[in-house]
């Protein structure tokens, strides 16, 4: 074992020995002549720190005990079918049961009960290590194997979906996060912008500064932290995943049920009747009821409403106005300034029209004078049902974090000699891949590209080192005998009470804290379930 960091592989277990550094020496004693007497160099990554005695290393996961290199993250595990809110039991190191579960009479958690993440796992760095756990366990009678690491992510980033109608500015703009540039605005989706966070030519491309405060952002945005970010020539917004995004100061409330179009088309049958024209305002399609296929369909009367902007097809128009945070996504705060004219011809006084935006947070009623000018007017109950009803079909606004990441050498090495099988394994649908113990997609083509909604993942899931590059866990599942096939490291398979006794984060008989938690309850159990192909 290699004694430079005690970080390598399953203490105590009669394993393999790993060859050692020539230059390794003691960790009680320096490495050399610069080093300090009494510091440890950690080697669980590429800076190396020199940790003084009583001090932890730059990425805050690791300190030097009275001369001991020790994991300070406790290493987590999921339990099947423990209640979201119930105190985690402690975690025996022979395997035996719990104290509270010996008075009870339970048995010990067993590898169908327990699934150990990759959340303080530590890591497989430098990549000739094994994976820190290589646990065997059962599923519906087959022999399972998970290989579970803390992975070192450089090529990394969040994908930010934020169901608002509102603009938050041009696509391609940076985005920046205490003045450094850290990610930038990608293409809209339906109801949705979203924004690219990260990534690694923000990480190690640019300054230091930029490095440090994106890979500071990211952190705490996989770990459902509040972020506030900066758009250039466009909005100031707040950012935690799971809630609502705040937009210059202003909490978003709702995503639009559709675009002006779909709008018109989904309610033309409520609003029939109690409107004679309905313009639904949208920086996308603007939609014009009688004009409109619904309105056709219908059978109603021409209104002589002419819309400022590109005509499509009949009743949706682009570019009614420039994009923004006023209705339905525009800039525009008077409604009444996208109407170009009426045609006297076909208009006619007491025309009754409704405008309003595609999430019905903005809406005005109007009634055509004897000169054909809209007049405000109170908004009748029944018009103002259908408006409320628009509004009711909205969702929630929310932000959606997507951690995306490389799964690059040091993690397929931890695996398997021949990294290149877990790819094809991967591939072949061999290989369950999960984050934290979230279903993670695996994305078609070359490499193992992973996604996962950190919502599905554990609290606290992300870290940092200060190369700058992110800390994430990483878990592969498959049968034994297709672990053994991709050359699997079969001398480190371990039981799971083996691996509790003897992880990598237990140094000397003194083993960090372990914590047990309830898996989410949209997460189906990592262990047998099938996996995520792209």
């Amino acid at each position: 074992m290699n004694e430079h960091t005690k970080t390598d592989g399953l203490p105590g277990l009669d394993l393999p020995a790993v060859p050692q550094v020539p230059e390794v020496l003691d960790r009680a004693r320096p490495r050399n002549e610069r080093m300090a007497a009494g510091k440890i160099e950690c080697n669980a990554c590429p800076v190396l720190c020199q940790i003084s005695p009583g001090k932890t290393g730059a990425c805050d996961r690791y300190a030097n005990t009275e001369g001991v290199l020790v994991r300070i993250d406790p290493v987590l595990f999921l339990r099947r079918g423990q209640p979201a809110d119930a105190p985690a039991p402690a975690l025996p190191l022979d395997g035996s049961a719990p104290a509270e579960a010996a008075e009870t009479g339970e048995a010990a958690p067993s590898g169908n009960e327990l699934f150990v993440t990759g959340v303080g796992a530590s890591t497989t760095y430098p990549d000739y290590k094994p994976a820190p756990f290589i646990v065997a366990s059962q599923a519906d009678g087959v022999d399972m194997v998970t290989v579970v690491t803390e992975g070192i992510f450089s090529y990394c980033s969040f994908k930010v979906k934020i169901d608002t109608d509102r603009w938050l500015g041009p696509e391609q703009a940076n985005i920046r996060c205490r003045g450094e540039v850290v990610g930038h605005v990608t293409t809209a989706e339906y109801g949705s912008q979203m924004l690219s966070l990260g990534g690694v030519h923000h990480l190690t491309g640019g300054s230091k500064k930029e490095g440090r405060v994106t890979v500071e952002m990211m952190q705490a945005l996989g770990n459902k932290q509040p972020v506030e970010l900066t758009i250039d020539g466009g909005a100031q917004i707040t950012l935690q995943a799971g809630k609502a995004p705040i937009v210059n100061g202003v909490e978003e409330q709702r995503m639009r049920v559709g675009c002006g179009s779909a709008t018109i088309g989904i309610f033309a049958k409520q609003f029939w009747g109690q409107c004679d024209e309905v313009v639904v305002v949208d920086d996308h399609i603007t939609g014009v009821l009688t004009e409109h296929q619904a309105g056709k369909c219908l059978d109603m009367r021409a209104s002589g409403l002419k819309i400022r902007g590109r005509k499509s097809t009949p009743g949706r128009y682009f570019q009614v106005a420039n994009p923004g945070t006023g209705w339905g996504g525009t800039d525009i705060a008077d409604p009444l300034s996208i109407i170009e004219t009426w045609d006297a011809g076909v208009a006619w006084p007491g025309l009754r029209l409704l405008m309003t935006s595609t999430t019905g947070e903005h809406s005005a009623w109007f009634v055509l004078d004897d000169q054909l000018v809209p007049q405000p007017a109170p908004m009748p109950a029944e018009v103002q049902r259908v408006v409320d009803r628009i509004g009711e079909n909205c969702e929630p606004s929310m932000a959606t974090v997507l951690f995306l990441g490389g799964a690059g050498g040091s993690l397929r090495a931890g695996v398997t000699e021949n990294p290149v099988l877990l790819t094809r394994s991967i591939k072949n649908a061999l290989v369950n891949v999960t984050c934290g113990g979230a279903p993670a997609y695996v994305w078609a083509g070359g490499g193992i590209t992973v996604m996962v909604d950190v919502m599905r993942m554990p609290d606290h899931s992300f870290g940092t080192v200060p190369t700058p590059a992110i800390v994430a866990p990483i878990e592969f599942t498959m049968r034994l005998d297709d672990y053994q096939a991709l050359g699997g490291h079969m001398d480190h398979v371990r039981t799971l009470p083996q691996a509790l006794a003897g992880g990598a984060w237990h140094h000397d008989g003194a083993p960090t804290q372990r914590r047990i938690v309830a898996p989410a309850p949209a997460n189906v159990w990592p262990v047998g379930q099938p996996p995520q192909l792209g």
